[in-house]
C-alpha cells in the first residue's frame, strides 16, 4: 500500500473501477485537460497520461496541466512509461510496459510512496511482474483494441480467468472494453478496466464515464 502525499492511503479499494487513459492521438480535437475534468466530475478516479511520440519538453508541458487538474479534483494521476516525467510532475505513479525500466530500478527511481503498475500479456509476465512487487497489473488485450494497431495477441476473457489465480494484485483489464462488457470482465477476475477509445471517442464523455462507473461494484473507501 502506497501513501500519496497529502492524500489517503491507496489500497485495493482505490485501485479498481474505471481507469481512463489520456492519449492525445486518440482525441486530438479536444484538450486532454477538459477530458480529465469532465471524466473526474462524472466519477472517474484514476487517470494515466500516455503520449508515445512527444518529446520530453512537449510531454511535460502537456501533462503539467493534467497533473494540476488531477490534484485539484482529488484523483490519481499516473504517467505512462517515463519515470523521469512522472517525477518531474510529482505524479502519483508510473505505468511500465514490458520494454520499460525493470520494476526494481523503477522503484529506486520513484521511491516507495509512488504507485507502479505494469502491463502484462500472458501468464509468464504476470508471474514475473507480481514477483517484482508492483502496486497493480494491467492485463490484455482482452478484446481487440480500438486505439492500437500493433497490439499484443488478444487474450480474451479466458486468458483473464487463467491468470487471475496467479496474483493477488489488483488487475486492470485493457483492450477493446466497452460499457456493455464491463460486467463480464469483472466476472472473469478484473478489479477494474483501463479504457481509452470508449471514453475519449464518446460523443458525450460525461455520460460515457457515468455509464462505465455504474457498472462496477461499489467498494468500501480506504481508511485514512
Amino acid at each position: 500500500m502506497r501513501r500519496i502525499p497529502g492524500e489517503k492511503n491507496v489500497g485495493a479499494s482505490v485501485l479498481s473501477g474505471l481507469y481512463v487513459i489520456l492519449d492525445p492521438s486518440v482525441r486530438p480535437d479536444r484538450p486532454l485537460v477538459d477530458v480529465l475534468q469532465v471524466s473526474a466530475t462524472a466519477g472517474a478516479k484514476i487517470f494515466q497520461y500516455r503520449n508515445k511520440t512527444a518529446s520530453m519538453k512537449i510531454a511535460y508541458e502537456e501533462a503539467l496541466s493534467l497533473r494540476k487538474a488531477a490534484q485539484e479534483l482529488g484523483v490519481l494521476f499516473i504517467v505512462n512509461d517515463r519515470c523521469d516525467l512522472a517525477l518531474a510532475l510529482d505524479a502519483d505513479g508510473v505505468h511500465l510496459g514490458q520494454g520499460d525500466l525493470p520494476i526494481d530500478l523503477a522503484r529506486k527511481v520513484m521511491g516507495h510512496d509512488k504507485l507502479i503498475g505494469i502491463s502484462t500479456h500472458n501468464r509468464e509476465q504476470v508471474v514475473a511482474a507480481t514477483a517484482g512487487g508492483p502496486d497493480y497489473l494491467g492485463f490484455g488485450p482482452i478484446f481487440t483494441p480500438g486505439s492500437k494497431v500493433d497490439h499484443d495477441p488478444v487474450v480474451g476473457l479466458q486468458g483473464l480467468r487463467i491468470i487471475r489465480p496467479l496474483t493477488t494484485l489488483p488487475i486492470f483489464a485493457i483492450g477493446g472494453i466497452t460499457v456493455d462488457r464491463v460486467e463480464e470482465v469483472i466476472r472473469a477476475g478484473a478489479d477494474g478496466a483501463a479504457v481509452i477509445s470508449a471514453i475519449l471517442k464518446a460523443p458525450d464523455i460525461s455520460q460515457a464515464v457515468t455509464d462505465f462507473v455504474s457498472r462496477f461494484p461499489v467498494r468500501a473507501s480506504p481508511t485514512s
